[in-house]
């Protein structure tokens, strides 16, 4: 592994190589090829000019690896018998971020937007491969691929699982996968832009990069780290009333905490195989409805009303009719449709089916209660659709977001109109505030681009031997990380049938549309690397 490294001129490097070398081919955990990946991403960061980049890296994989203390003191108090894989997780992921942070220690300096890009990029790339650690201890039959691709899953809030079994998993492993969503709905890097101050360490640039829609654009108080905190404490005050709220619908306790950590990081994970259909309870889906719209919903605007005392900015969100028409009117016309077409015979239950999953899928929660692929392939197919671009910007759904959806809608309106009126001047504006050519320009190109990620990874899996039908739709679903697709990806089955090479390429397309693509093919241009 570290023959092609042996001329570094940088010794710490070189040494750190070496300690990574040695925790992670302890118990036969990844294989030479994982290794190899690793090692040379973690030369590329520790070369001298993004040695900045290395130590906040480092200082990132410490506090995720405190935050597995949270799993493992519930693994110790209920005796699940996973402490040891959460021991040994632990020390691996703590080891190496004191080991990352103590090469960059000395090279400290403000971070630039490059180093933003770079550390967001990395962080949401390396990240899963010690959120994997525990699963892997715990599980030894569980591949390096299909282990990643779970911790992937659950950092990126996409709940596509390789798993089964889930019934019988120990507390504490449901615990941690679900746990994974709610650290990642809101953001790793937003977290640390609240305690990236106390470092003396500047967080903006980082915040731009990781934060969608208009939040890239405006701070809600004047200081970057003020923002982060505001948004996690109405984050954490929603969670608690989750929690409270399934507990009283008739949840057990422990099924409240993990649940409620899936739902408002809009994930997907469930401590059932069946996922929600278990419980078959219609309070217990009302809940998880209700707090899934407060999850799609801006946090901007939470924070706002929080903050003002009136439900004022409720109304001014633009988003926000938009949000609920689109919901509202597919809810209707899909339970009319489903009936029509003789799919449900009593309009209660087709309602109660098609309102739970349209908002699902909408908000990219990804929960079911049914095998909705029973339904007429349009019913399907639209409900899939809706995960592309329903849920808000700033909230932790997946997707290009309402917000782009409304600019491209505007934009085609005003293309027509100019086609009957070539003289006339047609503004564009989103609510009450004009949108400039240069963010219609971004929309467009992200748009774009979100077609062609689409359009390329379905192809690849198609070439891979996967089916046309299961290769679009698993793509679609892994990068609006919404987690269920159709056919064999859908509610009632899982990815595990998937080949490793077609893991790998939902993996990447899960975290690609986490970064919101630009942010990952940033990094991944030679002109980034060209300083």
């Amino acid at each position: 592994v570290h023959a092609p490294y042996a001329s570094l001129p940088a010794p710490r490097a070189h040494a750190a190589l070496q300690t990574l070398n040695a925790i992670f081919t302890h118990g036969r955990l990844v294989s030479a090829a994982s290794i190899h990946s690793l090692a040379a991403f973690a030369v590329l960061v520790a070369m001298q000019a993004y040695f900045p980049v290395l130590g906040v890296l480092g200082m990132m994989l410490m506090l995720f690896g405190l935050v597995m203390g949270f799993p493992l003191a519930v693994s110790f108090a209920l005796e699940d018998g996973a402490t040891e894989a959460y021991d040994l997780a632990i020390l691996a992921t703590f080891a190496t971020g004191l080991l990352m942070w103590a090469a960059g220690r000395r090279a400290r300096r403000d971070l630039h937007v490059s180093d933003g890009f770079l550390l967001v990029a990395a962080t949401w790339l390396i990240t899963p491969v010690f959120g994997a650690l525990p699963l892997l201890f715990y599980l030894p039959e569980l591949s390096f691929t299909d282990a990643y691709f779970e911790a992937a899953s659950g950092l990126t809030t996409t709940g596509a699982t390789v798993l089964t079994g889930l019934d019988t998993m120990p507390v504490s492993i449901n615990l941690w996968r679900c746990f994974m969503h709610w650290v990642g709905g809101m953001g790793v890097i937003v977290l640390m832009v609240a305690v990236l101050p106390l470092l003396g360490i500047g967080g903006r640039q980082i915040f731009r990069a990781e934060t969608p829609g208009p939040m890239k654009e405006s701070s809600l108080t004047p200081r970057i780290a003020e923002t982060a905190k505001g948004l996690w404490g109405v984050y954490v005050v929603l969670t608690a009333g989750c929690t409270l709220a399934l507990s009283q619908a008739g949840m057990a306790p422990w099924d409240a905490v993990i649940h409620a950590f899936s739902i408002m990081g809009l994930g997907g994970f469930s401590t059932r195989d069946a996922s929600l259909g278990a419980f078959d309870s219609v309070p217990i889906e009302t809940v998880t409805i209700v707090f899934a719209l407060l999850s799609g919903i801006n946090y901007a605007t939470h924070y706002l009303a929080l903050v003002r005392r009136t439900p004022r900015p409720y109304g001014e969100d633009p988003e926000l009719r938009w949000f609920f028409g689109v919901l509202g009117v597919t809810v209707v016309f899909l339970t009319v449709y489903l009936l029509e077409s003789g799919a449900y015979r009593d309009g209660a239950l087709a309602f109660r089916h098609v309102s739970f999953h349209a908002v699902s899928l909408a908000t990219s929660l990804g929960l079911a209660t049914y095998d909705y692929t029973v339904w007429p392939m349009f019913a399907q197919v639209w409900i899939l659709f809706l995960s592309s671009f329903a849920a808000c910007s700033g909230s932790t759904g997946g997707g290009i977001k309402m917000m782009r959806a409304i600019i491209l809608y505007k934009q085609v309106h005003r293309e027509i109109v100019r086609s009957l009126h070539p003289s006339a001047v047609v503004p564009l504006r989103l609510g009450r505030q004009p949108v400039s050519d240069n963010v219609l320009h971004a929309v467009l190109a992200f748009s774009f681009m979100y077609m062609v990620s689409i359009v390329s990874l379905t192809l690849i899996l198609a070439a891979s031997g996967l089916d046309l039908i299961t290769a679009f739709s698993g793509v679609v679903a892994c990068i609006n990380n919404a987690g269920p697709g159709l056919a064999a990806l859908g509610p009632a089955g899982n990815y595990q049938g998937l080949g490793d090479f077609q893991t790998w390429v939902m993996s990447f397309a899960m975290i690609l549309g986490r970064l919101e693509i630009f942010t990952l093919l940033v990094v991944l241009t030679p002109a980034f690397w060209r300083r």
